[in-house]
């Protein structure tokens, strides 16, 4: 059995030996992106990259950067609103991607008097409750856990950019640079700029400051650490240059 995180590059279809697989006396068994259940007991990839093994969480995934995002239940995500219907919203999350349904209700505190007002084209930081191959993913703007905003909702101003899927997973690590090797929005803080930012599953990834520049500069420094696939160290060098040219 795993103690640690491990890593292994496997193939669509290998075997995926006992001795890997998690055991948990009190958490079921999760199964994220990548991998599928094969009754009895068989777990297989269906995408070519790094098997994710996490004995805390009871979890095993696979990280990959190509492919179309596949929602899964409790996502982050941040959805671009399409149209408002009676009682919903229709949320983009990605291209040859179903819409998601977001209720006008999903909000800390909403009613129907209270409930936000979003306009075609408003992006949303929200997490997918509801995910299964025959119905569309439903979001919503709450914590499971506290009912509470805790970050997600309308993303007002700021700009979202595009980045692969390996690449947005590794930024929600809870240690992005240990275990994902991504320390490139870090390394920005640490020059001084002001900026916040929304990571979603879904290969988006939104950025706010007052200032534009720190916008525009942070999109490039995410998209030149993805395309060129740069280690930390390159994303200090890269960080030092842009910083440089801005100033």
């Amino acid at each position: 059995m795993a103690t640690e995180t491990e890593r292994l590059y496997v193939l669509p279809g290998d075997a995926i030996d006992e001795p890997l697989v998690p055991r948990h006396k009190k958490q079921p068994l999760r199964l994220g992106p990548g991998l599928r259940h094969i009754p009895p007991s068989a777990i297989v990839p269906t995408v070519a990259g790094q098997l994710v093994v996490e004995p805390r969480k009871n979890s095993m995934w696979m990280e990959y950067n190509g492919g179309r995002y596949v929602p899964a239940q409790n996502d982050l995500v941040i959805g671009q609103v399409q149209r408002s219907a009676a009682e919903l919203y229709l949320v983009n999350l990605a291209a040859h991607t179903a819409s998601a349904t977001l209720p006008q209700l999903a909000f800390e505190g909403a009613t129907k008097k209270t409930r936000p007002q979003l306009a075609q084209g408003a992006l949303v930081y929200a997490r997918v409750v509801l995910a299964n191959r025959h119905m569309d993913a439903e979001l919503e703007c709450v914590s499971a856990a506290t009912g509470k905003a805790e970050g997600l909702g309308p993303l007002t101003g700021g700009m979202a950019f595009d980045v692969s899927l390996g690449l947005a997973r590794r930024l929600l690590m809870a240690r992005s640079r240990d275990e994902g090797g991504v320390e490139v929005l870090e390394l920005l803080g640490a020059e001084g700029l002001a900026f916040e930012t929304a990571v979603g599953r879904n290969g988006r990834v939104w950025v706010g400051s007052d200032s534009p520049k720190t916008i525009v500069l942070v999109g490039r420094a995410l998209r030149e650490t993805d395309e060129g696939r740069l280690d930390v160290e390159q994303q200090r060098k890269l960080v030092k240059r842009l910083v440089r040219e801005m100033r």
